[in-house]
């Protein structure tokens, strides 16, 4: 049964006059190359995307890079509260208490 609707499809098409065909043919060939060029497009802008990006790191790397400036140490840390303190020395080796 699938075999007969084939042939009446095919003889349907068979019957369709040049211009139809032609038609077809460029509609075809007009989508094929939209589809091409739309991805095209798409991995174009994709791959501008990333250079822009990839530019402005190595922008920012290379800026970092030479403007670098000699480190005179350490960076400053807060420093701790200091209180003063007396201190009194006791010396216990001649004390009669024991």
């Amino acid at each position: 049964m699938g075999a007969v609707n084939a042939r009446q499809f095919f003889e349907l098409l068979a019957r369709l006059p040049a211009r139809v065909w032609l038609q077809g043919i460029l509609g075809l060939i007009g989508f094929v190359v939209l589809a091409v060029l739309g991805f095209a497009v798409i991995a174009g802008v994709a791959a501008i995307a990333l250079l822009v990006i990839f530019a402005l790191k190595a922008k920012q790397w290379l800026r970092s890079f030479l403007d670098r400036r000699p480190s005179a140490g350490p960076p400053d840390r807060p420093r701790a509260k200091i209180t003063d303190v007396s201190y009194e020395i006791v010396d216990r080796r001649e004390d009669d208490r024991r």
